[in-house]
């Protein structure tokens, strides 16, 4: 079981902000001091501690996948070692009557049993109702009466400044209790703490530490605003830079998972790339932000909308699209089915195009990629007539690089992965299931007429 809060080493070091006693609610304690106690007391019987148990198969003897070794073994007959792996986490009861928790992903990832522990000191099982890697939500159920469940706030009207608070149980001290303030909004990460593909944090210095992740992280009037999911630390403990899955992110993904098991997600059926200063120069666009779109797949939304390669989304529904990592967000967060108003600029010209999103077609569902570890932000696809070198090699073609991937220090779109650790890969699955859990990487790729081994790492 992955460590549930990811930690990645940086150089600086925050002091934590305590709020001042202005801001503070006007519920007092007994001698008329302000306090959070009021708001603590109310939220936190909503939030509950989440303990799982399960099996990962064990690391391997390296020795063992040389192609010298490994032709005096039969794979079949080598025995496979499992070991088990035991977690700590938080939830947050949504849903007193039906008994509905939010959490994250990875704190119920290949959990085999969920425990889930109340304030006043009861334990249930838990059923995991559905769960989504590509947001780090999951949600899980238990049956049980005279349940406490939080007020669902409004994350779209924080600001930074704002103060929140942290409940959860890091290192398995039971609801404790954190203060600070809203850091940062729309944060996204790179590296081992990209563990979402889709990432619109709050960033806040509320003290979270590992065992926080699926606490909730509320405002000053105690209404769920985030799910606490990532820090960023030299030593794994608190520095004052903590994430949170905004909740109103949260309950767009709770509902799908609730109705159908699964995130069903939409798609233009676009391939795009970030408007980089040179491009935006040459197509005489001063705003250099918006997406590019670099290909129209035949039959998909995009084309009965009447998009065109070389238009750039500049907005969703009135929103300002960033790059184009936020336009896959924002449209990987709609349902099939759902009309998006864009603003796009074609020959200079602003205009604006409504499209309905659509299924993943045949073409994208073949396409693929890992949500974490190193080659997290890489789109993978089965090597086809799109590659110089189909017919040539056995691979698997990379479609797309995120520019804030741990791999977009070395791969490129257009390389062909041919191995993973010396293991030759001739499918998406091959690769996946080769890559999947591993935090380090050694590919050989073929660039054109070159060839070259490249180390990755998360």
């Amino acid at each position: 079981m992955k460590t549930l809060l990811t930690t990645l080493a940086v150089g600086l070091t925050f002091a934590t902000a305590q709020p001042a006693l202005s801001a503070l609610p006007d519920a007092g304690d007994d001698n008329g001091m302000p306090s959070l106690a009021p708001l603590v007391e109310e939220v936190s019987p909503a939030v509950v501690n989440i303990s799982t148990r399960g099996t990962v198969e064990a690391q391997q003897n390296p020795l063992m996948e040389h192609p010298f070794f490994k032709r005096f073994f039969d794979e079949d007959m080598m025995p496979r070692r499992e070991r088990e792996v035991r977690s700590l986490g938080s939830g947050v009861i949504v849903d007193a009557d039906e008994g509905y928790i939010l959490t994250n992903h990875h704190v119920i990832d290949k959990a085999d049993e969920i425990t889930v522990g109340t304030n006043d000191n009861r334990q249930f099982t838990a059923e995991v109702i559905g769960s989504d890697p590509e947001t780090d939500i999951a949600v899980i159920q238990i049956e049980a009466d005279n349940l406490t469940q939080v007020t669902i706030g409004d994350s779209s009207t924080l600001r930074p400044g704002d103060y929140v608070v942290a409940v959860g149980n890091p290192f398995g001290l039971e609801h404790t209790v954190t203060s600070g303030i809203v850091s940062g909004l729309g944060r996204s990460l790179s590296g081992q703490a990209a563990r979402a593909r889709i990432q619109d944090f709050i960033q806040t210095d509320a003290s979270i530490n590992p065992g926080n992740s699926g606490g909730a992280l509320v405002n000053l009037r105690g209404e769920l605003v985030g799910i606490n999911t990532a820090i960023l630390s030299r030593s794994g403990g608190n520095i004052g830079i903590g994430f949170a899955v905004p909740v109103n992110m949260a309950k767009q993904i709770m509902d799908q998972l609730i109705e159908h098991g699964e995130v069903r997600r939409g798609v233009l059926g676009v391939r795009v790339q970030d408007l980089t200063p040179e491009i935006a120069e040459a197509m005489g666009m001063d705003d250099r932000q918006g997406a590019l779109i670099a290909q129209v797949q035949p039959d998909s939304a995009a084309e009965e909308a009447g998009l065109q390669e070389g238009d750039v989304v500049t907005a969703v529904d009135g929103e300002a699209i960033d790059g184009a990592a936020e336009l896959a967000k924002v449209i990987g967060l709609h349902q099939i089915g759902d009309t998006v108003e864009l603003t796009i600029v074609r020959d200079g010209e602003e205009r604006t195009i409504e499209a309905r999103v659509g299924e993943r077609s045949e073409e994208t569902a073949a396409t693929g990629g890992l949500s974490e570890g190193p080659l997290a932000g890489v789109e993978l696809a089965e090597l086809d007539e799109r590659s110089p070198l189909h017919g040539e090699v056995e691979g698997v073609l990379v479609t797309g690089v995120s520019p804030d991937s741990p791999a977009a220090r070395g791969l490129r779109e257009g390389d062909v992965i041919t191995s993973v650790n010396r293991r030759p890969v001739r499918s998406v699955a091959d690769l996946e299931g080769i890559a999947q859990g591993q935090s380090q990487l050694l590919l050989r790729v073929r660039r054109g007429d070159s060839a070259l081994f490249m180390v990755l790492r998360d």
